[in-house]
């Protein structure tokens, strides 16, 4: 039978229930088992895709086109375990599949309530991922305990082990013990506090993970097993990490986790062999090089808005022995401030996704500024339609030239409406999502990175370059490299006479791994290191001008 582990957590938010759930399903994979990685998120909304990244983060994007948690993105830069649409629920998808049910008569004279009908819902979620190919179901529970939204999802999960039996369940509970300076020791009443509220629900966690910013000693441990029932051994200390979050998995093997996993499961499993991940954390530790990008974006006071994209360039940096350090410059600055001010020195220039029309024409000045310094650029979905509009205006003179998702009136469309979405009036689950295949042109940086003709990519997206345009761009030096297998869509732009200059309309960072980085990332930060070692050896770089001609008119492609 597929065993189920449940993640809950308590205290306060943001402790990295993802991380933990993540890096335990990575273990387990490690020992050779199959695993199963899902999430329940406890909002109305039916996805994220609606939800403000200030609220929410990232939106991560899965291959059949699903918008989900960036939890989900951990999940995946961690182990091998398919993901799918079934491995992210929300309230408001449980409760839509309820009211569904209702209405189509499936409950004919019930009485439709909580438990146990919300609650059998979510149990179904959880059975979807249990399969005779699967060992184990990694479940993390959203939120914190206390929290009323979260109280059907608890109250399931607890039905779960009575259903399945408790021999097939584990419990893992992920709080924090707090340092006080003051007191000059930590404080183990929140945990407690925490575990109480879960055994009154009625669930008894097996293990306790804590967060602590310093060792938990002998004593803390024996305190905190006494009073929250649990053996001292299966107190796990999780200490903050100096380097990556890549540590992390490595920390739990230190305290024993996946032993303890192992056994309280009666799992069979293989000895846990991790020599990869430790030669991964050891050349994070130990850089070669060091470079500075520039993320040019609306949201640059938010990380998780660009969770992946700074795990991308991570990653990117792990395979070419290089720290990347990672510059967020508001997009809004860049116009209030000129891009020589805050552009100059960097390595190289990413203008990523996203929506809205605030902090647009920053992007325009901040990918001007990298086409015609030679500055190695990347351009992500909205920073590619931001490169098309910045070479209409400026190269081929284009008065105006703009997307209609910003304006409507524009003379020059260069970004327009995809056909499918002219009718579409609802926003949520609407856009063109998932994977779709890209066929790319023999030759080119991308070609080069990918080193095949054919590949597929994660989209999310409603506006595209409008084909009308397409010759003429290409005319000039900014030409199509990556279609669409029926040639509509445009996929990829480079700029030729340009060191690396790449743009593409879908979202590679949610394809990269620790592991195995993304190509264009790699290559990207590869263009940003050769870029910077030129500066260095040259009389510009070394006066602290930006070396690199003007791209400002560029020859045309002859073949």
């Amino acid at each position: 039978m597929t065993k189920h582990i449940f993640v809950t957590g308590g205290v306060v938010s943001s402790l990295g229930k993802g991380l933990t759930a993540a890096s335990i399903g990575m273990l387990l994979e490690h020992r050779g088992l199959r695993v199963r990685m899902q999430k329940f998120d406890p909002y109305i909304n039916v996805d994220p895709g609606t939800m403000s990244p200030y609220q929410h983060g990232e939106v991560y994007v899965l291959d059949d086109g699903a918008e989900t948690d960036l939890d989900l993105g951990h999940y995946e830069r961690f182990t091998n375990a398919p993901l799918t649409r079934n491995c992210n629920f929300t309230t408001g998808r449980i409760y839509l599949a309820v009211i569904t049910k209702e209405r189509h008569g499936d409950y004919l004279g019930e009485t439709v309530q909580v438990i146990p009908h919300v609650t059998d819902e979510i149990k179904s979620a959880i059975r979807l991922l249990a399969a005779d190919d699967v060992d184990v179901v990694i479940t993390e529970i959203g939120g914190t305990v206390g929290d009323i939204e979260g109280l059907p999802f608890l109250e399931a999960i607890r039905q779960f082990a009575l259903d399945i039996g408790k021999q097939n369940v584990l419990y893992i509970h992920l709080t924090l013990v707090p340092y006080l300076k003051a007191a000059g020791e930590a404080k183990t009443k929140p945990t407690q506090h925490s575990v109480g509220m879960l055994r009154q629900i009625g669930i008894q966690p097996d293990i306790l993970i804590c967060r602590t910013e310093r060792p938990l000693g002998q004593k803390e441990r024996e305190k905190i097993a006494l009073f929250c029932n649990v053996e001292p051994r299966a107190v796990i200390e999780e200490r903050d990490k100096e380097f990556s979050i890549y540590e992390v998995p490595l920390s739990l093997v230190n305290n024993k986790l996946d032993e303890l996993i192992v056994e309280k499961l009666n799992l069979r499993a293989q000895p846990l062999d991790v020599s990869e991940w430790r030669q991964l954390l050891h050349r994070i530790q130990n850089p070669a090089h060091e470079v500075t990008i520039g993320v040019v974006g609306k949201y640059e006071r938010l990380r998780d808005a660009y969770k992946s994209i700074h795990e991308a360039l991570d990653h990117a940096g792990i395979a070419l022995s290089a720290r990347v350090v990672v510059r967020q410059i508001g997009s809004e600055q860049v116009v209030d401030e000129g891009p020589e001010r805050l552009l100059s020195g960097l390595d190289g220039i990413l203008v990523p996704g996203g929506f809205g029309e605030r902090g647009i024409e920053g992007k325009i000045e901040a990918i001007r500024y990298a086409r015609t310094k030679g500055v190695p650029f990347f351009g992500i979905c909205l920073g590619m339609q931001c490169a098309t509009i910045e070479f209409a205006r400026n190269v081929l003179k284009l008065e105006g030239a703009h997307s209609t998702e910003f304006d409507k009136a524009t003379p020059h469309p260069v970004i327009c409406l995809l056909h499918e979405q002219q009718k579409v009036q609802d926003k949520g689950g609407t856009m063109r999502l998932g994977a779709y295949p890209c066929v790319l042109q023999p030759g080119s940086l991308a070609h080069q990175a990918y080193g095949c003709e054919q590949i597929s990519e994660r989209h999310r997206h409603r506006y595209e370059l409008n084909n009308a345009y397409r010759s003429q761009l290409a005319a000039h030096g900014l030409v199509a490299t990556g279609l669409s297998p029926d040639g509509k869509l445009v996929e990829v732009v480079e700029l030729t006479g340009h060191p690396w200059f790449v743009a593409v309309q879908y979202h590679p960072e949610f394809k990269s791994k620790p592991t195995r980085p993304h190509p264009l990332f790699r290559e990207f930060v590869r263009a940003a290191l050769h870029r910077q070692e030129m500066r260095k050896r040259s009389p510009a770089g070394r006066s602290g001008e930006v070396a690199g001609r003007s791209t400002e008119s560029v020859p045309v492609r002859t073949s």
